[in-house]
């Protein structure tokens, strides 16, 4: 079976929008029927397990991203968590931003009123931030990996070196536009605390999602330390973290979703889907940038995620739709985005329609 019949909507369109939302496939769906047919034959006794079943979930989100099962967290989304994880810390840290980054990265940390400053996206980000590190002096940097507008990707290398040169700044990432699109090793990367929704790229639908952290984003958190634990005993074992994290309940088609996403992933084989979006990511950079459809910060990068933002007119965008190739617009143009089940003949489909409109 080739990859793309586990996603009937492909044969109704060009599916370019997994930047907005992913495709739920078939083995997804009926995993979920499953789910939800024995808890309807069960009722309270579908839920006799669920503590071992969300542990079984943390370590299959673990091992993919090569983290730690127990500084690993399930979340209903990225929002979620980044908000809980600033609220734990003190309010004299300094926290370097990207401009225009994602709002749920930028506004909470405005709205706590942590002193901060911002850095450009542009073509010499990386030179930017450390200039603004020598001036500014944070002691967090919060960013996301992949710019949801523009696409542009953060060096990883850099990432590296930063927390060489800076190793007691915390460097915390929004992976949403990122995690699922390639390999990807949490430990190695640098980041104290990574944190992504599942709805895009991971392909596990909406109300998923996850955060890793590294022992030196957690001890920031000093009051989550604290002895005074609930009495209650069925939360006694609760490590406080987990506590913090993940309050109440927790829903098992939500995140059984996320492990079932995951092994999709993996039974494709990540390195396969780390080729193909490598591919298709160079292949569209050239043929958008030969069309002069990208801002000079992203033709001038070296490297680009799957994401790219097209100046395109309004009467190209609605003959896109026309044809149903499914994209939308973001910032001052459209952004498409592909994913491993997109093909060379999906970036065809798209450059036909474009270098047909009348006034692109």
């Amino acid at each position: 079976m080739q990859i793309q019949d586990q996603f009937p909507a492909l044969k109704n369109s060009t599916y370019l929008n997994t930047a907005t939302s992913c495709l739920l496939a078939k083995d997804i769906l009926h995993w979920r029927r499953q789910h939800d047919e024995a808890f309807l034959q069960q009722g309270y006794a579908f839920r006799g397990h669920f503590e071992e079943f969300l542990v079984d979930v943390k370590r299959t989100v673990a091992n993919f991203f090569h983290a730690d099962a127990q500084n690993t967290f399930l979340l209903p989304n990225f929002s979620f968590g980044f908000n809980t994880f600033l609220q734990g810390l003190a309010s004299a840290e300094r926290i370097l931003l990207l401009q225009e980054d994602y709002p749920s990265v930028n506004y909470p940390i405005e709205r706590l009123a942590f002193p901060y400053a911002y850095v450009s996206v542009s073509a010499s980000m990386e030179d930017d931030i450390l200039r603004k590190i020598e001036t500014f002096k944070p002691t967090v940097f919060a960013f996301s990996l992949v710019q949801y507008i523009s696409g542009i990707k953060i060096d990883f290398k850099f990432l590296k070196h930063l927390k060489e040169k800076y190793p007691d700044m915390l460097l915390l990432a929004d992976g949403t536009q990122y995690c699922g699109t390639e390999v990807f090793d949490f430990k190695a990367s640098g980041l104290d605390l990574l944190a992504s929704s599942g709805y895009k790229w991971m392909m596990a639908g909406y109300g998923s999602g996850f955060l890793l952290l590294q022992e030196q984003a957690k001890a920031r958190l000093h009051h989550v330390h604290s002895t005074n634990t609930p009495s209650a005993s069925f939360l006694r074992e609760k490590d406080p973290f987990s506590l913090y994290f993940e309050p109440g309940h927790q829903d098992t088609l939500v995140f059984g979703t996320l492990k079932q996403a995951i092994l999709l992933l993996q039974k494709t084989g990540i390195q396969t889907i780390t080729d193909i979006n490598h591919r298709l990511s160079i292949a569209a950079k050239i043929a958008f940038t030969e069309r002069g459809l990208l801002t000079e910060a992203v033709v001038k990068r070296k490297q680009h995620a799957t994401i790219f933002n097209l100046d395109l007119s309004e009467t190209c965008y609605q003959q896109l739709q026309e044809q149903q190739i499914i994209c939308v617009r973001r910032g001052s143009g459209v952004r498409v985005g592909f994913h491993f089940f997109n093909t060379e003949a999906d970036l065809a489909t798209l450059l036909q329609v474009i270098d047909t409109a009348i006034n692109y």
